[in-house]
């Protein structure tokens, strides 16, 4: 694991993605289950082809995920209010909600 700074903040790195993988033909045959199972357990699948031209079938749902997390990440402006906020957090120095507006906040 590798520990990096990116705009003031400590993130953790890792090169273990783990990604189930199968072949074309076991895909095509098996299309329903393994839909089922990228779409409900969130879970990407890497299917390879004897040309060598593998692809990588993900839910919708995590398709978008990625995106807006790609998006926040080479956004330096946002980048640098999250680091701005985790500052004044973990300094106890940031705006403290009252507890009406906690209770909005979680609806409770």
């Amino acid at each position: 694991m590798l520990s990096t700074i990116l705009y003031g903040i400590a993130v953790q790195l890792t090169n273990e993605i783990t990604m189930d993988s199968v072949s074309v033909n076991k895909f095509r045959d098996n299309l329903k289950s393994f839909i089922e199972q990228i779409v409900t357990e969130h879970t990407p699948l890497k299917v390879t082809r004897r040309s060598g031209d593998d692809f990588v079938v993900v839910s919708a749902d995590d398709w978008e995920r990625e995106q807006e997390t790609l998006f926040v990440l080479q956004n330096k402006s946002l980048m640098k209010q999250i680091a701005a906020s985790l500052q004044s957090h973990q300094q106890e120095s940031g705006y403290m909600p009252t507890q009406d507006e906690m209770d909005e906040i979680t609806g409770i």
